[in-house]
């Protein structure tokens, strides 16, 4: 399963976990994920040690993860052979890569571009990657043209994809206060 600027917090078991919306809300159905965020912003808290922004451009994105958090969830468009407006929830492996990859546009950038962009400050500093794990609750587009506003199915996706959010979030810091 799986944006407005908060101060790093962690929770009780000390977790932290960034939810972040990529995408362009002048694309049509690219802005699903800040839809998504303003969904959860409206319902209310989430639990301790989760931020919640609007990513726009990678770039931003990767300099923000630069803080350091245990888990990335990233709400974007996935493609895949399923009907508009299904949801998909994956890991992404944090080890693959292609072998070639495009230089980084700071506009827009794919999750692997980000975190390709991200282990790249990160060795310059002379530091191991600061993110842990990376989650992806994305749904399937019907269009991405240039227009504001998602179409239907994408649109009727924002609730379920909201509450896959917070079960999502809720879930890990259970998961990590068992642990501690």
């Amino acid at each position: 399963m799986p944006t407005g600027a908060v101060a790093a917090c962690e929770g009780a078991a000390g977790m932290k976990i960034l939810v972040a919306a990529v995408g362009d809300v002048f694309l049509g159905d690219a802005g699903f994920g800040v839809e998504v965020v303003r969904r959860i912003r409206a319902e209310g808290a989430l639990p301790d040690g989760v931020e919640l922004t609007d990513a726009g451009g990678g770039l931003h994105l990767a300099y923000r993860l630069l803080n350091g958090y245990d888990v990335l969830v990233l709400l974007d468009l996935l493609r895949g052979e399923d009907p508009p407006g299904t949801l998909y929830t994956l890991e992404h492996d944090l080890d693959a890569r292609p072998e070639t990859a495009p230089p980084p546009d700071g506009r827009s950038m794919d999750p692997t571009a980000v975190l390709d962009l991200l282990d790249g400050l990160a060795g310059s500093m002379g530091v191991a990657r600061p993110v842990g794990r990376v989650l992806v609750i994305g749904c399937e587009p019907a269009r991405l043209d240039e227009q504001i506003g998602l179409s239907p199915p994408v649109a009727a996706a924002v609730a379920p994809a909201a509450r896959a959010v917070r079960e999502l979030v809720t879930d890990l810091v259970r998961q990590q206060a068992t642990r501690s």
